[in-house]
């Protein structure tokens, strides 16, 4: 049993809240959990205090008995001071596509003997 940190989904149609827990990761997103950690509510502020609230103790508890954090629960916990994440670095996000390569490829061949025409 592989025990995640993750977030489940609470909350009306179009006004997410999540909720924090601590889950089996082979268990629904939104189904059974262990125990619930915090709360994030992505409808208020970035400013405010109770957008993200993590209850510490538990947290460290549950990462020593190797709870491993996804990776938005890792960028909460980062900006708590409770684990460090690394950067990540993807220079191939901004290639264009395969596709998108060949059609700038077909505009700039018009262009050139549109030019020498």
């Amino acid at each position: 049993m592989s025990l995640k940190i993750r977030l489940t989904r609470a909350g009306a149609k179009k006004r997410p809240y999540y909720r924090i827990v601590v889950a089996d990761s082979r268990s629904p997103r939104d189904g059974r959990f262990i125990e619930k950690v915090g709360t994030y509510d992505p409808m208020k502020p970035k400013d405010d205090a109770a957008r993200v609230t993590l209850e510490t103790d538990k947290i460290q508890a549950w990462l020593a008995k190797g709870a491993q954090p996804t990776d938005r629960v890792l960028r909460f916990l980062d900006a708590a001071g409770l684990l460090k994440r690394s950067p990540r670095n993807n220079p191939q996000k901004a290639v264009p596509g395969k596709k998108a390569q060949e059609r700038a490829d077909a505009k700039a061949a018009a262009a050139t003997s549109g030019e020498a025409a």
